[in-house]
């Protein structure tokens, strides 16, 4: 008999410390939710900022036109717009499909000959414009990738929390056995 009592306590003992043990894992949940959470409102805030600062405006043509650029889809809109016109400017041209050296062109429109006859090659204005064109789609680009990340970061963080919170409530429930 006594072997069936000690037995009955070791698995009284087992489930409070198998309780316990849920109800700080769950707690941790909580607090790692919690901390994405916070984390992703931070990375907002902070992109949201850092585009403020700038004080740019989308032009009249754009998706969103005559919007100050701020949020993910006001930055696409620019980035967009930026694209288009250089792409305007370029005869539809990227910068890989461009010569790096074009020939000179006199008052009349036709190519300076050089004392060799050859043409004299100047570099290819058109084509550096797409270099700053580029680094300017790239950020802003980069900033609705932080907008997205950020969302994720919420997302996933009330996720992991709220389930935090039911394994706790369900920890703290009388055992089923």
């Amino acid at each position: 008999m006594s072997t069936a009592t000690e037995l009955k306590v070791d698995t009284k003992a087992v489930i409070a410390t198998s309780n316990r043990s849920v109800a700080v894992a769950a707690l941790l949940a909580i607090v790692v939710g919690l901390g994405s959470v916070l984390g992703g409102l931070g990375g907002m805030i902070y992109t949201w900022q850092s585009a403020a600062v700038e004080n740019i405006t989308t032009p009249g043509d754009a998706a969103f036109a005559e919007s100050p650029v701020r949020g993910p889809f006001t930055m696409w809109a620019q980035a967009d717009i930026i694209t288009n016109h250089q792409l305007d400017r370029t005869d539809g041209l990227r910068y890989a499909e461009m010569p790096r050296q074009i020939p000179q062109l006199d008052e009349a429109g036709n190519a300076v000959i050089g004392t060799d006859g050859q043409p004299v090659l100047v570099t290819n204005t058109a084509r550096l414009s797409w270099l700053d064109a580029t680094a300017l789609t790239t950020v802003l680009n980069m900033g609705v990738m932080a907008y997205m990340l950020s969302l994720f970061a919420i997302v996933m963080g009330a996720a992991v929390a709220g389930l935090g919170w039911v394994v706790l409530r369900l920890s703290r429930s009388p055992a089923l056995i």
